[in-house]
């Protein structure tokens, strides 16, 4: 079976990339389950109900998140609402919403899905490695197929936890950091592994943000507020193939498709999408 990850959709750019290319994907490459990362979807900063349920309509069956999923509080009921929204697994047991889910393809086949979000860098909640594996004992009650989405800063926390999941997933692939790394592999156990999916959205940006405001924070150390950037659309993401018996990888694929539009429409995304 095909599973697609798509990379940290960064707003309207990324959400407009998404409307454009998923359905053609889909069909070409004979996918049977999509998931994506949404926690930049909402104007770059969190998520919405509306945005969310937008987003399922363009074909993605499972939402994953990270650390900006808490940037919109009017999210927070809507995490307990809908179960093909995640937050990370290893926030506080209280905390809205859940980190893991089961889900059935429309040919029959499950899939689990894990968020799971590194601690290097980033707030000091759950152990990611302790949580991963208890997580994966549930999910693999009922599939053997199962992919996570390791929310993280540093590649070291990254890597080591696909070393650490090796075998017991069909696939660990990165988010955060929206810059496409270029080691994707199969590990010996048959795990699919890539340090960091990428980001659709504007790369003429600084991760998605106008680069004016990206520099004037660094060169003035002052407060000012971000922007999307709008040009050099691209598509990211990362292709799996698992043998559906064993619940291993036997194929792993980068994508990275530019999106075109005419010049002359420049802000034609913003008026297709929210």
């Amino acid at each position: 079976m095909n599973i697609l990850f798509i990379a940290d959709i960064v707003g309207r750019p990324g959400r407009w990339a998404v409307s454009q290319l998923l359905p053609d994907l889909r069909n070409t490459h004979q996918i049977d389950f999509t998931v994506a990362n949404v926690e930049n979807a909402a104007g770059g900063f969190g998520l919405t109900k509306e945005i969310a349920r937008k987003i399922h309509t363009y074909g993605v069956d499972c939402l994953t998140s990270g650390n900006h999923i808490w940037d919109r509080n009017d999210i927070y009921p809507y995490l307990d609402e809908d179960p093909r929204v995640l937050r990370p697994a290893n926030y506080p047991a209280e905390a809205p919403g859940r980190g893991a889910a089961v889900f059935e393809t429309a040919g029959g086949q499950k899939v689990g899905v894990l968020n799971i979000q590194g601690r290097v860098y980033m707030k000091e909640i759950e152990c990611p490695f302790r949580v991963a594996v208890r997580e994966i004992e549930k999910l693999r009650e009922e599939t053997n197929i199962i992919v996570v989405d390791m929310h993280a800063e540093a590649t070291s926390e990254k890597e080591a936890l696909g070393w650490h999941l090796d075998g017991k997933v069909s696939a660990v692939l990165g988010s955060h950091t929206h810059v496409q790394t270029a080691d994707e592999a199969i590990l010996p156990r048959g795990t699919a592994y890539v340090t960091d999916a990428g980001m659709t959205g504007s790369h003429d940006s600084v991760i998605g943000f106008n680069k004016d405001d990206a520099l004037a924070r660094f060169l003035l150390q002052i407060p000012r507020r971000f922007t999307l950037g709008k040009r050099d659309i691209r598509f990211c993401g990362v292709l799996v193939t698992v043998d559906p018996q064993t619940g291993k990888s036997t194929a792993v694929e980068r994508i990275r498709i530019n999106v075109p539009r005419p010049e002359e429409d420049e802000d034609r995304y913003d008026r297709r999408d929210l």
